[in-house]
């Protein structure tokens, strides 16, 4: 009897991902020719796109046995597209990558043998240069990793990428973890495993556009800093505490200084942007306790993650 080969499912989020899914897929299909010990299987997820990503889909569903999909009822971000890829992989291997190409399929058999020969649970790829990003956004990429490391007790790596190859036991404890507000570099960080990185050059995008502007990049490390960090809290407490103190002793220095002086109005001017600047510092740390308050609100109202409208099996059907 034929033993049965084990399965590696390749996760390809898309959002408006037209134009690049067919160099992605002309080049994944030449992975199983290098890794004839395994089948696979490519799971792609539309992520509510605007152009005729998901026909493409549905052509290569037609053509390739090997390929699925998932179509979200709309956009719910790449976070619900990746848990989405995660929960429906059949895979006793899994891998996540961009379909842009700034992943390279090509690096998927070395990550196979470092799990296979050195007993790893994961092989993560991370980028050591940042070439073709602008600068200002380079700069603050690197400075949230040096926050966010010294904020939270789960190490970030910095410039590590989505792109890694996973034994079916941590997948299986990332799908256990179920945040409605998902920031997946730290949920990795966080089931623990044994994970060997691996460093390449940063690649450009074979095309379209990229999804992620800087105003984005900010809200998810924003995301990140609240979902694996509770110092925001503990530093606004503080920043509370110190302007207490500084008021109570700015009030007995205004009652002395009257008692001695006798002159209550002096010192308006700068009294009122004393206390400007107070209330800008009290609406800061309120924004920061808001953070918080309205990711537990939404934990609490428990909607689903995603909602799926149409797979390959649906389509066939009609």
């Amino acid at each position: 009897m034929k033993a049965r080969k084990e399965l590696l499912t390749v996760i390809v989020p898309c959002y408006n991902e037209e134009q690049a899914l067919p160099y992605f897929y002309k080049e994944i299909i030449k992975i199983p020719e290098k890794m004839k010990q395994l089948d696979f299987e490519f799971l792609f997820v539309n992520d509510g796109s605007k152009d005729n990503t998901l026909n493409e889909l549905r052509l290569l569903a037609q053509k390739d046995d090997r390929v699925r999909y998932i179509s979200f009822s709309r956009n719910f971000g790449k976070e619900a597209a990746m848990l989405a890829g995660l929960e429906n992989a059949k895979g006793d291997y899994v891998t996540l990558m961009d379909c842009d190409l700034q992943d390279p399929p090509a690096m998927l058999p070395e990550m196979f043998n470092i799990i296979k020969k050195d007993r790893y649970d994961c092989v993560g790829t991370r980028r050591v240069t940042r070439k073709g990003e602008p600068p200002i956004r380079s700069f603050f990429a690197r400075m949230f990793y040096k926050i966010i490391n010294k904020m939270s007790k789960v190490e970030m790596v910095d410039g590590a990428r989505d792109y890694r190859l996973m034994t079916r036991q941590m997948v299986d404890a990332i799908i256990s973890l179920r945040e409605y507000n998902r920031y997946s570099k730290g949920l990795f960080s966080f089931v623990g495993f044994d994970t060997k990185w691996i460093e390449y050059e940063n690649v450009e995008r074979v095309a379209g556009e990229t999804k992620w502007s800087f105003w984005k990049l900010f809200k998810y490390a924003i995301e990140g800093i609240t979902a694996f960090s509770t110092t925001p809290l503990i530093f606004s407490s503080i920043v509370g505490l110190i302007f207490c103190l500084v008021a109570f002793i700015a009030i007995i220095f205004i009652i002395v200084k009257t008692l001695v002086y006798g002159d209550p109005t002096a010192g308006w001017p700068s009294m009122a942007c004393i206390i400007v600047f107070v209330s800008g510092i009290q609406l800061f740390t309120i924004g920061i306790i808001g953070q918080y308050l309205s990711k537990t609100y939404l934990e609490v109202k428990k909607r689903p993650i995603y909602i799926i409208k149409e797979t390959e099996k649906d389509y066939t059907k009609k």
